[in-house]
């Protein structure tokens, strides 16, 4: 027997995606718009590469997964403005695994409102509803920027505009 993180038997992927996604009330694409106009945050956690070649999400904070507990986690040094137990967070990555799992790992935390885009970027939408906005990118040696004309998102209180929430967690 292989023993797991919990004190039992190691599980699998499918085990830990499940008992993470029964712990969430994840959200259509319609839902999630609903809860971001009532203040709740969505967070994009797609990298900066997939970000670039997919679109990105007018409104959505961008904060790279691997440093993602560091920023909601409220007694983390390295945590935004905005980090709290009562913030209302809608996790999304490209198909919704990821997400789910990020969520369930802020919920660990003690962020209780987190959840996640069922489906992520690419998730199927209810029949008439609109779609996220894909926005068109020029490609440079700098890499990836919005196209001309195109306005980028307004950041969350506390962020510049235009800023990515990138980098190493507090060490």
């Amino acid at each position: 027997m292989v023993a797991g993180g919990r004190g039992g038997a190691a599980r699998s992927i499918d085990q830990i995606l499940g008992e993470a996604r029964a712990r969430l009330r994840r959200l259509s694409p319609e839902q999630a718009r609903e809860a971001v106009k009532s203040g709740a945050l969505l967070v994009d956690i797609r990298s900066q590469a997939q970000r670039a070649e997919q679109g990105q999400v007018p409104g959505a904070l961008h904060i790279e997964r691997n440093v993602l507990e560091w920023r909601f986690d409220p007694r983390s040094p390295a945590r935004l403005p905005q980090a709290g137990y009562n913030l209302r967070v809608i996790v999304m990555c490209v198909e919704g695994y990821t997400s789910s799992l990020a969520a369930a790992s802020l919920q660990d935390l003690g962020v209780a409102g987190a959840t996640d885009l069922a489906g992520g970027f690419r998730g199927e939408r209810p029949p008439g509803a609109p779609r996220w906005r894909k926005a068109p990118f020029l490609r440079h040696r700098a890499g990836a920027r919005l196209a001309r004309g195109s306005d980028p998102p307004e950041p969350p209180a506390g962020l510049r505009p235009g800023s990515f929430v990138t980098g190493p967690g507090p060490g």
